[in-house]
């Protein structure tokens, strides 16, 4: 096939913006993110603000579960700072964050998700898990939590 036959045989570009590639959740944490390195880069951001800010806009069921492990962040990885990523509330150490939290409704999901990042802390052998459904916290959930916060700012 010559070139010319191949362009013609291509899917075309378009150049408008709601192509249909990203979700229209997706498109807003993107929004998010890019007033999050502005207001990094433009003055002193409160993370911890920030992130009970986005806390508080979450749905109750949602917003219980963000609290508690907001709570047990502070509690068992004290080094570690809040900030928002991807309109998210997170956790960072060194400016990379090592955990997060999503709220299930915010991508029409049906759980909340407590998720690592590759600076975390976690390696176990060839494979393990970087993040878990959470629908609902009890004492063994909150406590497996700490354990694997813990670890991963470690």
């Amino acid at each position: 096939m010559s070139p010319k036959e191949a362009a013609k045989a291509a899917p075309r570009r378009t150049s408008s913006r709601g192509s249909g590639l990203l979700t229209a959740g997706e498109k807003a944490a993107m929004r998010e993110t890019l007033s999050e390195r502005r207001r990094a880069r433009s003055s002193k951001v409160d993370g911890e603000s920030d992130v009970l800010a986005k806390i508080a806009e979450m749905t109750k069921a949602d917003r219980i579960i963000a609290e508690r492990i907001h709570a047990i962040v502070k509690a068992k990885a004290p080094t570690l700072t809040p900030k928002t990523w991807y309109g998210m509330p997170a956790y960072a150490k060194d400016g990379k964050v090592i955990c997060f939290f999503q709220s299930g409704a915010k991508f029409k999901s049906r759980y909340a998700t407590l998720g690592f990042q590759q600076d975390a802390n976690l390696d176990a052998g060839d494979i393990w898990p970087t993040s878990f459904a959470v629908n609902r916290l009890t004492a063994a959930v909150e406590d497996k939590i700490g354990k694997l916060v813990e670890r991963a700012a470690s």
